[in-house]
């Protein structure tokens, strides 16, 4: 990093964030709300239009039609920054900023129409009386519910069940009807949004409150607070088997058998490369949140240094299945069992602490 770069970062870092002048208008994100204003007026949701506001993260809240944009997806370097302080970025292209947006407009569609005060509403989705806690306990693949953003989302509470089903309803070209045709219940839930919102097409909204809640231009912290308290995932206690899975997965590989002329690798630089897909793809397919699985890569890269594990270049196709399915086996039994070897469950329930923040938000969505 150059001087100018340090200090530009320096200045980003300590200036309050109502300071840095960021807004939607004159980003890239300006025109990605425009193609998502396209997308629902093709989808025949012509009476109600959303608020688009930038905030601390992706949110609906309650009882109000505007969708906060987490404030780092407005500059380049915001969203570098943001990716090295917490390891993830929720919305890294097109594809997965318009993802969101979908989502978060099924929270819109059911606050904006009050949804959830509907008998067939509920029967289908359950009640919005129910907790809303971010330990839950996904089920993959079941068949009761869609699939749309990473970690089973759908499974968290009725209202995100609802605006998870209602993104993939909406997803141009998702052809749900064929990808869902042996998912009966989730497929009922598909054709209930169907035929709901094909009735909403001419009613206008019955909520029209648009209120921000931490509004960019409110925030009179700055990165370097905001960051100090929502960069740090909780802190867990790492067990000593980690080694020996290390050891495996490496050893196997064959850095001893191997031919001298073949370069040996270190494993820890593999681990650090493929953080972003390891964090990513884990999370998609496990439901293990990536504020836990950072530390836990970090952690293996660290001992791999400590333990000088390699392995032959020409192995490295195997080498990176085995420690993808080594992480993937201990984020699924963190989720089940609320830590990373098997023994009793902590208070009998899964575990996960969610990332805190300066100001929680209310029940809304996200």
């Amino acid at each position: 990093m150059t001087t100018a770069e340090r200090f530009r970062e320096e200045t980003l870092l300590s200036r309050p964030i109502r300071d840095l002048g960021l807004t939607i208008e004159g980003t890239a994100l300006e025109s990605l709300v425009a193609e998502f204003l396209q997308e629902l007026h093709r989808v025949g949701i012509r009476r109600l239009r959303p608020h688009f506001y930038l905030s601390t993260q992706w949110i609906v809240n309650d009882g109000t039609i505007a969708i906060a944009i987490p404030f780092y997806l407005a500059h380049p370097e915001l969203r570098a920054i943001h990716a090295e302080k917490t390891g993830w970025v929720e919305g890294n292209d097109r594809a997965e900023l318009l993802g969101y947006l979908r989502h978060e407009m099924g929270h819109v569609v059911n606050y904006a129409y009050k949804l959830y005060e509907r008998e067939d509403w509920v029967q289908l989705f359950g009640s919005m009386t129910q907790p809303y806690e971010d330990n839950y306990h996904p089920e993959p693949f079941s068949r009761r519910y869609v699939q749309h953003l990473p970690g089973w989302y759908a499974q968290k509470h009725p209202d995100e069940d609802w605006a998870e089903t209602f993104a993939v309803w909406m997803t141009p070209g998702s052809n749900w009807r064929a990808v869902y045709l042996e998912w009966p219940e989730a497929l009922a839930k598909l054709e209930y949004c169907d035929r709901i919102m094909a009735s909403l097409r001419d009613r206008d909204p019955d909520v029209t409150v648009a209120e921000r809640d931490e509004d960019v231009s409110q925030l009179t912290y700055s990165l370097e607070q905001y960051y100090s308290a929502n960069g740090t995932a909780p802190e867990e206690k790492f067990p000593p088997g980690l080694d020996g899975a290390l050891h495996a997965v490496f050893e196997a590989a064959g850095a001893a058998s191997a031919p001298p002329s073949v370069p040996r690798v270190s494993g820890a630089a593999l681990i650090r490369r493929c953080e972003a897909d390891l964090l990513e793809n884990v999370y998609r397919w496990t439901g293990h949140f990536p504020e836990r699985t950072w530390p836990l890569l970090r952690h293996l890269a660290h001992r791999a240094d400590e333990l000088q594990q390699v392995y032959p270049i020409n192995r490295e196709a195997t080498v990176l299945i085995a420690l993808t399915t080594l992480v993937a086996s201990l984020a699924m039994n963190h989720v089940l069992r609320g830590s990373y070897f098997s023994g009793p469950e902590r208070n009998g329930t899964p575990e996960r602490t969610s990332t805190p923040s300066l100001a929680q938000p209310s029940v809304a969505a996200g």
